[in-house]
């Protein structure tokens, strides 16, 4: 769903909720005149009670204060339930949305963004437009509501003492529309800090092992250091424009009762007003000091929250994966071929022309220095990025025809860098298949070497790894990936130097599990070590962006080019 304003985005989502938001605005009318009433009893409490001695009247009047304030708590009550009710429902699916957001962005959007601060708009932003909708916004509301009736109040009472209250109304007005956009800045700087706050933390727990291993953790508490500081500055600054506003426009209105009071005196003197008006007209002003109050104090909040909403809404605006083909399925037999591909990313270059055809069930390689192009040619089959001109075909078929999760399932991917999900063991191995039969799963660990090993975990196949698989090894986790590949049954297998970062032992026991998850199906091959490659049907040599040999092993040892030269470096 495309977003283009916070005011959208909540109208779109809160449609849903829309009879509990209904409910809660008729309950907090009616508990917002109820909270107008009592100055209004002043008046009788002075002329009808004080003045005339009326011991029945004073008996009423006690009678509807406490009808006035027991009916106040109820819609009180309800109000705020129905209105969390429904902002609670608002705020978890706007989080759900944004989750589904970035999890179908563009990888080179993903990529180009720092993890904390994503994390930050589904947690942070979040969580502060949860308390805008659920209780902020109820009581702005709540209070205008009130301010708006004590003034109607006040020109029932005295039109002509009303007027000098409106003479002051535009200058608060002018001072509210000033401290909004600098209170919605403010709000901008202060997520914008918590957001590099969040990053900070997380971008150092995911790399405590390289902090350690520099003995960097002096410098990292530094780094965070700074990220509060400025948060904490933000909030000063946000908290100081609040205040001074606050404490301006309180002046204003204590000016405009001092005025009021001494005007309504005179006139209560001429006989032209009596005691209980003026006392009722004065109670009404000072007890509208309270709602413009908290309405200043809920303005920096909801300031605050518009920025948090667009900073949501920046990111439901990013473009998503483009699934042209949809839901329809098409079998792959396996047959892969590039015509003329080129691919650019942020305006650079990064494949020039690449030709490749390799049959169903066939064996291809792909070498060359680092940062020539090998891991883009594996992104590009299962769509992770559209190449920018020319065409990638599976059994002949524009891969652009495929739905992406269907074209996905029926690609087999073993990374260089294996992540485990957090879970079971069995859980790992099946990821994304759904609810699959146990003896599926240990077929798929049979498959790629791992189950002798699995069977030795204290409880087997449902043993939890730690995130990320730190407690099983790099062999362990590579060959659990080739076990989450295969279970699949996938007719194209994408190997990304899946053994380049292991030692020598463990390579060896992958090198075993990936020859046995390649029979009978097309495999490409991305190696660093050459030593894997050698009964490839066809190995290319990627030289910035371009095949400058292809051919055999024993092809292109006899050639004495590139490939021999790396090889023999092996």
């Amino acid at each position: 769903m495309r977003i283009s304003s916070p005011v959208r985005m909540l109208a779109s989502y809160a449609r849903r909720y829309r009879l509990k938001i209904f409910l809660a605005v008729v309950f907090m009318l009616a508990s917002s005149g109820l909270n107008v009433l009592p100055p209004y009893l002043f008046k009788s409490v002075v002329d009808d009670v004080l003045i005339s001695r009326n011991t029945l009247m004073l008996n009423v009047i006690c009678v509807c204060v406490i009808v006035i304030f027991g009916l106040k708590a109820v819609t009180m009550y309800l109000q705020r339930y129905c209105m969390n009710e429904a902002g609670q429902g608002v705020v978890m699916d706007i989080r759900n949305a944004l989750y589904d957001h970035m999890m179908r962005m563009k990888l080179g959007t993903i990529y180009a963004s720092r993890t904390g601060d994503l994390m930050s708009r589904i947690t942070g932003d979040a969580s502060t437009l949860q308390n805008i909708v659920t209780s902020t916004f109820i009581d702005l509301c709540f209070n205008l509501i009130t301010f708006l009736g004590m003034f109607a109040f006040i020109i029932y009472l005295n039109w002509r003492l009303t007027t000098l209250i409106v003479i002051v109304l535009p200058f608060v007005g002018l001072l509210l529309s000033f401290a909004g956009k600098k209170l919605r800045a403010a709000g901008h700087n202060v997520q914008e800090h918590l957001a590099d706050i969040t990053a900070t933390a997380q971008e150092a727990f995911s790399a405590v092992r390289v902090v350690r291993s520099f003995a960097n953790e002096d410098e990292e508490l530094e780094r965070f250091r700074e990220a509060g500081r400025g948060n904490y500055d933000a909030l000063l600054k946000a908290v100081s424009v609040q205040g001074v506003l606050a404490g301006v426009i309180e002046v204003f209105l204590i000016a405009a009762l001092a005025v009021v009071f001494r005007v309504g005196g005179m006139s209560v003197i001429d006989g032209e007003l009596t005691p209980g008006e003026l006392i009722s007209f004065t109670g009404y002003i000072a007890f509208m000091v309270q709602p413009i109050r908290s309405v200043m104090n809920q303005m920096s909040y909801i300031q605050t929250g518009i920025a948090s909403a667009e900073r949501i809404c920046a990111i439901l605006g990013t473009p998503v994966e483009e699934d042209r083909g949809g839901h329809v399925h098409i079998p792959v037999i396996g047959r892969v071929t590039f015509q003329d591909v080129s691919f650019s990313y942020d305006r650079q270059e990064i494949l020039h022309g690449i030709n490749i055809d390799v049959e169903a069930g066939g064996k291809i390689a792909i070498v060359g220095p680092t940062g020539s192009g090998k891991s883009t040619i594996a992104d590009l089959i299962p769509r992770f990025y559209e190449p920018s001109s020319g065409r990638i075909l599976i059994d002949g078929r524009d891969i652009s025809e495929f739905g992406l999760r269907d074209l996905r399932r029926q690609i087999g991917i073993v990374p260089q860098e294996c992540v485990l999900m957090r879970g079971t063991v069995a859980f790992n191995i099946a990821y994304g298949m759904g609810d699959v039969d146990m003896a599926r799963v240990k077929e798929a660990a049979e498959i790629a070497d791992i189950s002798a090993f699995i069977e030795t975990l204290p409880e087997g196949y449902m043993t939890l790894v730690g995130e990320r698989g730190v407690t099983l090894s790099g062999g362990q986790r590579q060959r659990i990936a080739i076990a989450r590949a295969v279970i699949r049954d996938p007719r194209i297998m994408i190997l990304d130097e899946a053994t380049s970062s292991l030692d020598t032992a463990s390579e060896h026991a992958v090198q075993k599990a990936l020859n046995q998850a390649m029979k009978g199906r097309t495999s490409i091959i991305i190696a660093h070590r050459l030593s894997t490659i050698r009964n490839a049907d066809r190995i290319y040599v990627l030289t910035e962006g371009r095949f400058t040999e292809s051919g055999t092993h024993d092809e292109l040892i006899a050639r004495g080019g590139l490939y021999a030269g790396l090889y023999g470096n092996v």
